[in-house]
């Protein structure tokens, strides 16, 4: 149903009003993050904020690692409308494998169903039709070997993520989806926890530090 009127309670006086906001405004809810117990933090846009969290936590494990493979951190835009920012990126850069940190769905109230996974419990190692089996196997078997904790996360069809746009660039590119639980997606309450964002960014890491120069040769394509 389209919503023809939304009321918006500004709490600004009409001559505010009229001489601050116009037709077309964005409207957004300006709350601070907070630090719940359990190392847990609730606040808006942490998807993907927490996903930048993630990376930087592997770029700076990776200043103390040896790694022989050249790394291109991004942080795209419009990924849940058009996924331009990935498919651009992809494009321009061409790397020879990528890798895509998302949010996915958190257990919680009213979300407990086989699609959803609890907080703070591993990582998400996602396969579909948007992620290479190959690399998906290269992450579950390293992941198991630091005995970082992780789920399966299973998508039949187009996976609603940057991996979907990267993966069909220009003549294809071998991606992997890792993920970590995130609670009340797209709401101003969303919650994820520390140490979901810490182990995705060290299996990051290891994951590149691990690469030989000739990896991209061992790639089993069927």
């Amino acid at each position: 149903m389209a919503i023809n009127y939304l009321l918006v309670d500004t709490g600004l006086l009409p001559r505010e009003v009229d001489r601050k906001i116009r037709v077309g405004d964005l409207v957004s809810f300006a709350n601070e993050p907070v630090e719940l117990s359990g190392d847990v933090i609730s606040g808006h846009s942490l998807d993907n904020r927490a996903s930048v969290a993630a990376v930087t936590v592997c770029l700076e494990e990776l200043q103390n690692k040896p790694h022989v493979w050249d790394v291109w951190a991004v942080a795209t835009v419009q990924e849940e409308v058009t996924l331009l920012g990935a498919a651009s990126s992809a494009f321009v850069l061409r790397p020879q494998i990528a890798i895509v940190v998302d949010g996915t769905f958190a257990k919680g109230p009213g979300a407990n169903g086989w699609q959803t996974f609890p907080l703070a419990k591993g990582v998400g190692l996602c396969i579909g039709p948007n992620m290479h089996p190959f690399l998906h196997k290269q992450m579950r078997e390293l992941a198991d070997r630091l005995e970082i904790p992780w789920f399966l996360d299973v998508t039949p069809s187009h996976s609603g993520t940057d991996a979907f746009a990267v993966q069909t660039t220009s003549e294809g590119i071998p991606t992997a989806l890792v993920e970590y639980p995130l609670r009340y997606m797209h709401t101003p309450v969303e919650m994820v926890a520390l140490k979901d964002i810490q182990r995705v960014g060290r299996l990051l890491a290891e994951f590149i530090a691990s690469l030989e120069a000739n990896f991209v040769d061992t790639i089993i394509w069927e």
